[in-house]
């Protein structure tokens, strides 16, 4: 197996997990895809990369985040040495405390050894599990890899105080098993029904059975944003998905994903990925050319 040519990767139904290395050419091109990726930097002088429309200048043992449909690039940085880690949005969303993570670190695409020496020395250490597993002959590499993902991002989630001091308070608090369940419920009624008529804070703490208070300060200790921002957010996860297909006009993108109308659709979006859906879209399609070459 090749394994360097990991952008081009694709998961199927039956994968959830992804590693490559070894890469020869030092750049690629802007592109997104709906897997997310854990990129480990290697050595060298230059290691440049680029997230959504913020550009670093990082060193060997940095890692860089790159959560499912977002854009990046590789500007300049080894590819040779640099070990890259790719999980499917699907196994991310398959345990609630796995989209939580993933929520509330969306905005977190670095994590520098010099400013966060002893949580990169733990995540270090499960890459370097991960690295040995996946290019082993285990028959059960994908299941141990993942067993690993999910320690990594526990990890990180550990370290939480570190990125959001003032969370610091809330990290403590504890929700019985019934009040997660409902959150779980309702988090996944969200995303069943993005078009429903009222998707507002009240009806779905109504629905949580909860005060409207109460469901706003777990909401926000439970995904690391407040209810109006992650739902744009995972509106935007489904209309990223939608982009995919150009049978379908951006209008009814804008309408599936449950957006009130294309003005707020276009700003939600331009707010967050710092360009047009159109261009979004085009950006996809030059990566599906650049895979077919």
């Amino acid at each position: 197996m090749d394994y360097s040519q990991y952008e081009i990767y694709e998961f199927d139904n039956m994968s959830a997990f992804n590693m490559s290395t070894g890469y020869e050419e030092r750049s690629y091109p802007m592109h997104w895809h709906s897997y997310g990726e854990i990129m480990l930097v290697g050595p060298g002088e230059i290691n440049k990369y680029r997230v959504n429309q913020t550009t670093y200048d990082l060193i060997e043992g940095d890692f860089v985040l790159i959560w499912p449909m977002e854009m990046h690039e590789v500007i300049d940085a080894d590819r040779m040495e640099a070990l890259v880690i790719q999980f499917s949005n699907a196994f991310m969303n398959s345990l609630f405390d796995l989209q939580r993570i993933m929520h509330f670190y969306k905005n977190l695409h670095i994590i520098c050894i010099n400013s966060h020496p002893e949580l990169v020395k733990e995540l270090r250490e499960i890459a370097d599990k991960m690295k040995k597993i996946f290019f082993s002959d285990s028959p059960n590499r994908e299941l141990q890899c993942c067993m690993l993902l999910m320690e990594f991002m526990l990890t990180l989630d550990d370290h939480r105080d570190e990125f959001v001091p003032e969370l610091k308070e809330l990290h403590g608090s504890i929700y019985s098993e019934d009040i997660m369940r409902r959150m779980v419920m309702v988090t996944d009624y969200i995303k069943n029904n993005l078009t429903a008529d009222d998707l507002s804070q009240g009806t779905m703490a109504n629905m949580a059975g909860i005060s409207k208070d109460y469901f706003s300060r777990i909401f926000k200790n439970v995904t690391g944003m407040n209810y109006s921002k992650w739902l744009n957010t995972i509106r935007l996860e489904k209309a990223t998905t939608l982009l995919i297909n150009e049978k379908i006009t951006l209008t009814e993108v804008a309408m599936l994903s449950g957006f009130q109308s294309i003005p707020s659709f276009n700003r939600v979006f331009h707010d967050e990925k710092g360009m047009a859906p159109g261009e979004y879209r085009s950006l996809f399609a030059g990566k599906e050319e650049l895979k077919n070459r």
